[in-house]
Order: structure tokens, then sequence, then C-alpha cells
């Protein structure tokens, strides 16, 4: 009886995360802690076999496997995925990209430059960019390692940046999003190849109580952004920042489907491992404050599947409750 016990929540999530519906909250905030549900489904296992009943060793084995079916999808991309014959010789451009929700501009500017200096970043991006934050970021010396900005800083969380190495253009912005989500085109160069990259800053809305309708809105033009690209695909594309959603929620999966000739887009984090390595909340915050919960993985980077990358990892940066998410990026010239 114990091992059904411990069972019966992992088979209710379970059943949400197996039917892709648009749940109502709080299924839609359950989800996103669908990869802790492995350690209750080992212990339930274990727990089976110790009773030795084969209605519950069975029941126990399905969840587990559909649990670390899920923990590792295998469709989810890997590192070296998809590579162009062009970027198999060798003519790629390597970018290291590293994304912060900067939690209304509180983030620490002197931690953020130290890890964008010691690893080489090329690429930043800020979600709840403020003007107090850009000022701090320039004296801590962030505009003599990323000499190219284009930013619009506010101070209700709206607000975001993008600093690059490399020389870039805006695009445009996704209309109709109460965060500002801004697509910029960079050119980039190393050891004679360049290669054009198109990033979209991404910051979706929370999916919180009423807000959920148009949490749903933010991913969808995500979406659609990809699916405007054309019959070709959408080139060298990288979406980076806090979609406010996990890899367990039907609509960002959904975002990942826009990929190139109906290849999945690969979201670095889970193809890389990531999937038990929190980015939300590094800290106490609202609504999970005094809530005994683990953390989520709600930053991303999602990238077209034949930009290769490696080295993915999670950062903790003092004065905000999301990590810095940063990967190395190879982007094929010919993009």
């Amino acid at each position: 009886m114990l091992a059904f016990a411990v069972l019966l929540p992992v088979a209710s999530l379970s059943i949400f995360r197996a039917v892709p519906a648009e749940w109502p909250t709080p299924v839609v905030q359950l989800l996103s802690f669908t990869p802790w549900m492995v350690i209750p489904a080992i212990a339930a296992m274990a727990l089976a076999l110790l009773s030795r009943r084969v209605l519950a060793m069975a029941a126990a084995a399905v969840l587990l496997a559909a649990q670390l079916f899920w923990l590792w999808p295998p469709d989810a991309g890997r590192a070296d995925a998809g590579g162009s014959s062009a970027d198999t010789a060798g003519s790629s451009v390597p970018l290291t990209a590293m994304n912060i929700n900067s939690r209304f501009g509180q983030a620490d500017a002197a931690e953020i430059v130290r890890l964008v200096r010691e690893n080489g970043v090329g690429l930043l991006t800020v979600q709840e960019h403020t003007q107090a934050l850009e000022d701090r970021l320039e004296a801590e010396g962030l505009g003599r390692l990323l000499p190219h900005r284009i930013s619009s800083p506010t101070d209700d969380g709206a607000g975001s940046a993008t600093y690059s190495k490399y020389e870039m253009q805006a695009v445009g912005l996704v209309p109709d999003t109460p965060f500002q989500i801004r697509t910029v085109r960079l050119q980039l160069q190393d050891a004679g190849h360049g290669a054009t990259l198109e990033v979209t800053n991404v910051h979706a809305l929370p999916p919180v109580d009423v807000r959920v309708g148009q949490w749903r809105s933010d991913l969808a033009a995500l979406g659609r952004l990809l699916g405007r690209a054309g019959p070709s695909g959408p080139g060298n594309r990288l979406l980076i920042g806090d979609f406010n959603a996990t890899y367990d929620h039907a609509e960002f999966r959904s975002v990942l489907d826009g990929g190139p000739g109906g290849r999945k887009m690969v979201d670095v984090g889970t193809a890389s491992g990531g999937r038990l390595m929190p980015t939300w909340p590094m800290e106490p915050t609202w609504p999970m404050e005094g809530i005994p919960l683990p953390g989520i993985v709600i930053d991303h980077l999602v990238t077209t599947p034949h930009i290769r990358n490696s080295g993915y990892a999670v950062h903790r940066i003092p004065g905000t409750d999301h990590a810095a998410v940063m990967a190395t990026l190879s982007v094929p010239a010919a993009g």
C-alpha cells in the first residue's frame, strides 16, 4: 500500500504531462516540477520490489520509465546533431552566449561582468533591464568587453538589453507581448569565417492566475516568428531568455517544433542533460516564498538544429532570483 501511496502524485502529474492539453492553473505550475518526479518514482519502485506485489511493481515500472523518458527525451537533439556539411568541415564561428533575468535590475553587475570576462562571452541578453543596471554594467567595464548594445531599459520589468562583441542591428519586436521580445541580427566573424545569427531576447509573461492566456499567447508568438522564416527554415537562429516555461509544458515544446524541414529546434539545456539544473528560483521570491519546493528550468537557449552546442552551464548571480544560463555555440558560416 505504501508503494501506491507514493505513486499516486507521480501518476497524477504524469497524466497531465502525457496529455498536451491547455491545462488551467494550478496544473500549469505543477507541470514545471515533472523532472523531480523521478525521485518518488524511484522510491515507489524500491517499495514495490520490497512488497513483491506484481501489480505494484508493474505500475511503478511504467511510471518510472515515463519519468526517465521525459527526463532525457530522445528527440531533444544533441550537441552534434544535425551539423551541416559546411559545419562538419570546420567553417563555423564559435559564440559563447549568456542570459540573465536581472530581477528588476537588481542583479549584481560586477558578477555579470566577471562571468562575461572569464568565460569569453560574446553575446549577453538581459531581461527586466533598467537604466540603473545599464549604468552599473557600464561602470564595471562591460562596454569594453561587449561594445555593441541594443537596449530599452524600463522600471516595470518589461525592459531588455542585448550586448554583443560583434556588430548587430535591430530586426524588430514581437507584437502584442507585455514584455519586450526583441530580435537582433549579429554579424559574427572568426578566423576568416563569417556567419549571420538572428537572436531573439525572450521574456514571456509568467503563467500565474489569469495571465496563463497571455503566457500561451507569448509562446505561440515565438512559434509564429520561426514559422515566418519561409520554407527553407529560420536559418541560424537563437531564442534566448526567460521563457517562464519548462520542457514539460506542451506550449514550450510547440515552439521547439518550429525548426527547419520539420526538425525540432534544440533546447540546449535539455540536450545537455540539464533538466535537473534549476534556473529559478535562486533565492526566495514570489510566488514561492516560504514554499519548500525544488527549483525549475524556465530560462533557455534554443537554437536551430544545425547549430552545435557545448559547455552548457548555470551560474548563480546575487541580487536576482534567476540563474544565468550559458553555452558555447558553433554557428555555421553558411547561415
